[in-house]
C-alpha cells in the first residue's frame, strides 16, 4: 500500500512539474518569434551601416582617429569584454557555454576588466574574483538601441581615457532555431583591414584626388559619427542575437523536460498498475485461503 502511495505522490509531483516546463515553453515561443522579428528589422541597418565605414575609408583620403589607436607602446595592454549572459536560468548549455568561452580567452583574470550584462554571468564572475567593472542588468530581456548607444558612449569614453587598450564583446549567436554558438568579436580599437574584409573590399586605400569623395562638412566628423553609429549597431545586434538564443534554448530544454515527464509518467503508470494488480492478487489469495482455513 505505500508503494502505491509513494507512486501517486511521485506522479502527482512530476505532472505539476510537467505545466511548468510546458507552461515556460510557450511563453519562450512567444518571446522567441517576437525576438526573431526584431533581429530582422535590425540586420538591414546594422550591415548598411558596417558597409558606408570602409567607403569613407576608401575613398576620403587619410581619416585619423583614436579610435584606430593600438597603442603600440604598451608592451601588455589591458583587455576589456562585454559579455552578455542571461538572467534566469533553465536554458540548457546556453549561460555555461557563453561563460566557459571568455574563459578560455581569458589568459590573467587580473589583466581583463569585464563588462558584465545578465545576472547569471554577473554572480559567477563575481564569484569567481573576477575584475568586473561594471555591471548591464536592464538590456539583456529587452534590447533597445537606446540602451546600446549608452553602452557604446561609455566604451568609447573608457577607450579614449586609456582605461582599457581593447574592448571585445562576447555573445551567443543564433545560426538556426536549433543550433547557436559563443562568439567574440572586437570592438575597439576598430581594424581597418578587418572591415575591408567582412565587406570583401578589393580595392586599396588610394589618395588620388580623382578617387576621394566630398563629405560633408568633413570625412573626419563623418567618420566619429559613424564609429558610434556602428558600435550602437554592433551592440545591440549582439544583444538581440543573445537574446533570441537564450529564447531558443530555454524552449528546446522545456520542450525537452516535457518530453521527459511524459516519459517518467507513463513508466510510473506501468509501475502503478503492476503494483496495484498485485495488491489485488495478493488481496484474492488472503480471501481464498481464509476460505480454505474456515472449511
Amino acid at each position: 500500500m505505500a508503494h502505491i502511495n509513494e507512486i501517486k505522490l511521485r506522479m502527482k509531483s512530476i505532472k505539476e512539474t510537467r505545466q511548468i516546463t510546458r507552461a515556460m515553453k510557450f511563453i519562450s515561443a512567444a518571446k522567441l518569434k517576437r525576438a526573431r522579428n526584431q533581429l530582422e528589422h535590425t540586420i538591414p541597418y546594422f550591415e548598411k551601416v558596417k558597409s558606408i565605414m570602409p567607403d569613407i575609408l576608401l575613398h576620403s583620403g587619410k581619416v585619423d582617429s583614436i579610435f584606430f589607436d593600438v597603442r603600440a607602446e604598451r608592451e601588455c595592454k589591458k583587455k576589456a569584454f562585454l559579455v552578455i549572459t542571461g538572467d534566469k536560468g533553465f536554458a540548457g548549455g546556453y549561460n555555461h557555454n557563453i561563460i566557459k568561452f571568455v574563459e578560455e580567452h581569458i589568459e590573467n583574470k587580473k589583466d581583463v576588466l569585464l563588462f558584465v550584462a545578465g545576472n547569471v554571468g554577473k554572480y559567477y564572475f563575481a564569484k569567481n574574483q573576477y575584475d568586473v567593472y561594471m555591471e548591464f542588468d536592464y538590456p539583456v530581456q529587452n534590447p533597445t538601441i537606446y540602451r546600446a548607444r549608452e553602452i557604446a558612449e561609455l566604451i568609447m569614453k573608457l577607450f579614449s581615457e586609456g582605461v582599457f587598450d581593447e574592448m571585445y564583446i562576447a555573445f551567443t549567436n543564433m545560426l538556426s532555431s536549433v543550433n547557436s554558438k559563443p562568439e567574440i568579436m572586437k570592438l575597439l580599437p576598430l581594424d581597418y583591414n578587418a572591415l575591408k574584409q567582412n565587406l570583401n573590399i578589393k580595392e586599396e586605400l588610394d589618395e588620388d584626388p580623382e578617387d576621394i569623395l566630398d563629405y560633408e562638412p568633413d570625412p573626419q566628423t563623418v567618420f566619429d559619427l559613424l564609429v558610434r553609429k556602428y558600435l550602437k549597431g554592433i551592440i545591440y545586434g549582439a544583444f538581440v542575437e543573445a537574446f533570441t538564443s537564450e529564447q531558443s534554448a530555454r524552449m528546446i530544454a522545456m520542450d525537452n523536460a516535457t518530453s521527459n515527464a511524459d516519459e517518467m509518467l507513463r513508466k510510473l503508470e506501468l509501475a502503478y498498475n503492476r503494483a496495484r494488480q498485485a495488491k489485488i492478487t495478493q488481496e484474492i489469495s488472503e480471501i481464498v485461503g481464509g476460505a480454505e482455513v474456515i472449511r
